[in-house]
């Protein structure tokens, strides 16, 4: 038996369901990018707004690539379980929020016609960072933005002006430094290439504003799904795992309705960047240094490098003293017990998050995780020696190749193998012609990374 509208009655009493009228909502999300993390958090937070009260809010998920995820809900009419897990406590919640999922290569047109949908008034991402098709210095790349959103919506946004609609808010929930003023700067981009009035009424009718996603979600293994069936009797293919931490910083300026997400925990505030910048310099940074020196270490998951002294002690000085100096805390914000907080999630096994998943992408997340806060300290005097040791550990992690999965990879895993670290380094910082680097502006770090006995 599968988890479906159908089947959800047949479910253990200890399993938590959706009680509102799922038929009786109209869609007004159009969501970009319907993986594992929206599952787990924006979808929870609008099924939680849905229970409460608010109406018209179900979700259309956009898969762009991959009919995976298509597979999985829509024979089980959008309905998912959401598994939060806490040292050796666990519960398990059906989520209501998601009504079906769109697979782009074959239903454009059914896309289209939900963003042109007056009901329609909010459209999400979690595309994660290459899904921007951003080049060095915020340039949108044309031809790899061809196979990304951007087509389908400017589409959607054209049908809308059309009918005389209103605008649309759009709501990036990805790892990007400012990614709401990231998002409008490549949309108006693509539009000013393609439908220049459009661009214009697009500055006039839609708003983007930038938001700041925390919360663990581990890929769902098998051994997780088995365990699941057994508990609730039946098969889910859909189900999410996670932590019992949930954070949303959400800027508060929309074009239109949107549901009461801060009546459950998120915050609606006037900048969101303080709040931005500590989860990618103190959660994220010191994530992708565990996940480098963990499996140079030989570890598998998070919590075992966190059980490491060393790799601890690492992650520790990234946490409490090497990215909170550089990081303007908002009023209220508390460094030291966000600090506090992050040890613990980090050290719980229940999660089981891999570090080859966090590893993933490392030329997408290093900037803002890492060298950021290294060209901050610099400016000041001070050093970083435990993201030196990160990326000297990266370096490992290319030369190594077994755990590679990066747009860069082939590239780099080659330079590495040919030339070695400094032939890395070259390519990243610049070398002789800082236009070429693979991370432009970075260029004075390369004597401080080889100063401090990282990269060569």
């Amino acid at each position: 038996m599968r988890l479906s509208a159908e089947t959800v009655p047949e479910l253990p009493d200890s399993v938590a369901r959706c009680e509102y009228d799922r038929a009786a909502q109209a869609t007004g999300i159009v969501h970009f990018g319907i993986g594992a993390f929206h599952r787990a958090h924006q979808a929870w937070y609008t099924d939680m707004a849905m229970a409460a009260g608010d109406t018209g809010w179900m979700i259309s998920g956009v898969s762009l690539r991959s009919r995976s995820v298509a597979d999985q809900l829509n024979p089980q009419d959008g309905l998912y379980t959401l598994v939060e897990r806490s040292g050796d406590t666990c519960s398990v919640q059906v989520i209501g929020s998601v009504r079906e999922v769109l697979f782009a290569p074959e239903q454009a047109e059914d896309i289209v016609e939900r963003l042109a949908d007056p009901c329609c008034h909010i459209v999400s991402f979690t595309v994660t960072e290459k899904g921007y098709a951003r080049t060095d210095g915020d340039r949108l790349d044309l031809v790899k933005a061809q196979g990304s959103f951007y087509p389908l919506l400017a589409r959607g946004l054209a049908r809308r002006r059309d009918k005389g609609l209103a605008g649309l808010t759009l709501l990036s929930c990805d790892n990007l430094a400012e990614n709401g003023r990231v998002l409008g700067l490549l949309m108006r981009q693509w539009l000013e290439q393609e439908d220049p009035d459009l661009a214009e009424w697009f500055n006039g009718e839609c708003r983007v504003p930038s938001t700041m996603i925390d919360r663990i979600v581990p890929r769902s293994s098998d051994e997780d799904l088995a365990d699941l069936q057994s508990r609730i009797g039946m098969e889910d293919e859909g189900a999410v795992f996670t932590e019992r931490f949930s954070q949303w910083v959400i800027e508060d300026n929309f074009a239109g309705p949107r549901p009461g997400w801060e009546a459950h925990g998120a915050q609606l505030v006037e900048d969101v960047a303080p709040y931005e910048t500590a989860k990618l310099r103190m959660l994220n940074g010191a994530h992708s240094l565990l996940a480098y020196c963990g499996l140079r270490a030989g570890h598998e998951f998070v919590h075992q490098a966190m059980a490491d002294p060393a790799l601890r002690s690492l992650a520790e000085l990234v946490i409490r003293a090497e990215a909170p100096p550089t990081i303007q805390a908002a009023e209220g914000q508390d460094l030291d017990a966000y600090a506090d907080q992050l040890l613990a999630r980090f050290a719980d096994p229940a999660l089981r998050h891999r570090l080859a998943q966090i590893a993933m992408d490392g030329t997408q997340k290093i900037p803002q995780r890492w060298l950021d806060t290294m060209l901050a300290l610099n400016g000041r005097g001070q050093s970083a020696p435990a993201i030196a040791e990160g990326f000297d550990a990266w370096l490992w992690h290319l030369a190594d190749g077994r755990f590679v999965d990066d747009p860069h990879g082939d590239e780099l895993m080659q330079l590495a193998s040919d030339g070695g670290k400094a032939a890395v380094i070259a390519r990243c910082f610049g070398g002789e012609g800082e236009n070429d680097a693979l991370w432009p502006g970075y260029a004075g770090l390369a004597d401080y990374l080889a100063a401090k006995g990282a990269g060569v």
